[in-house]
């Protein structure tokens, strides 16, 4: 089962592509450039390196959020496009729930005394939301997780103060200081703490298709966790001109 996966989630973003759930090849893409330049020439360099076709694919995977606005519309209509041109499913994973994995198998593959003290600990995924915020969600061992919300760091600190955590995410590197200040030996980020998650979407939607999880192309549905700039721009004009007339 090949499967090409897709996060556009941060500006570099990443692409990868697996075969019944190993990676064959990932990489990271181009900061410097925007990515609806981009992003074709790299999803086709990134079939050639693996030594496939776009015909040889069987599903493609797209991370669904959160994270930038533009950057979700435009790579969920990459892969749309890619998934119905071909007549391919395509599946939808959560950018946190990839950092998520990362997470628990980077501890349990560390097999050291610290690693193992928190081989069990909850995993808090923290993505830069900017305004001193981050996409945040919580994920315990046995347990559900807690759905993704938009936050100030301080405000979450504060529900994690009872036992060890675990941190990923770019959010947990801008707000390093802020954690070791308010969890000190009890927190722990993961390193990397902003890894690739492109062979990570992959292998999920490995798993995710192998349970039979075959949605078309047109069922995506991104993680809006925050409204758009532009939404919240003309909702504060509203409010204004609601005042002036008052």
């Amino acid at each position: 089962m090949l499967i090409v996966a897709l996060d556009t989630t941060t500006r570099p973003g990443s692409c990868a592509v697996s075969r019944d759930g190993v990676v064959l090849y990932e990489a990271s893409g181009d900061p410097t450039r925007e990515q609806a330049a981009r992003l074709p020439g790299e999803i086709m360099a990134t079939l050639a390196n693996a030594g496939v076709t776009v015909r040889d694919v069987d599903a493609f995977a797209v991370a669904t959020g959160p994270g930038s606005f533009t950057g979700l519309r435009i790579g969920i209509a990459s892969m749309q496009g890619l998934a119905f041109a071909q007549d391919r499913p395509l599946l939808g994973m959560s950018a946190l729930d990839a950092l998520a994995t990362i997470a628990r198998a980077s501890v349990a593959g560390e097999g050291s005394a610290d690693a193992i003290a928190f081989s069990e600990a909850p995993i808090a995924t923290w993505v830069d939301a900017w305004r001193g915020e981050v996409y945040a969600a919580t994920y315990r061992v046995g347990q559900s997780v807690e759905p993704p919300v938009v936050a100030r760091p301080a405000d979450l600190l504060r529900l994690l103060r009872a036992g060890r955590t675990l941190f990923i995410g770019d959010g947990a590197v801008t707000y390093r200081e802020l954690i070791a200040g308010a969890l000190a030996a009890d927190a722990r980020i993961v390193d990397p703490a902003t890894p690739i998650l492109a062979g990570t979407i992959a292998r999920m939607a490995t798993t995710a298709l192998m349970a039979g999880d075959r949605p078309g192309p047109h069922a995506i549905r991104p993680i809006y966790v925050r409204r758009p700039d532009a939404v919240l721009a003309r909702q504060s004009r509203q409010e204004s001109a609601g005042a002036h007339a008052d």
